[in-house]
């Protein structure tokens, strides 16, 4: 299970991340690329709980 919601929550701020990334303001747009690679980092979680079988 915990796979699962790694992944959904790395998707979202992945998405969040690149949707920030558009905006004029530089802070905003800093956040917005630390989002992203969060999201990235979750989903590897989920993938690495997945193979493991969430015995992590």
């Amino acid at each position: 299970m915990g796979e699962l919601v790694d992944k959904v929550k790395g998707n979202l701020n992945e998405a969040a991340g690149k949707v920030k990334q558009q905006s004029d303001n530089p802070q905003t747009r800093d956040e917005g690329a630390g989002q992203e690679v969060k999201g990235k980092a979750q989903q590897f979680a989920g993938k690495v709980k997945g193979a493991l079988g969430d015995d992590i």
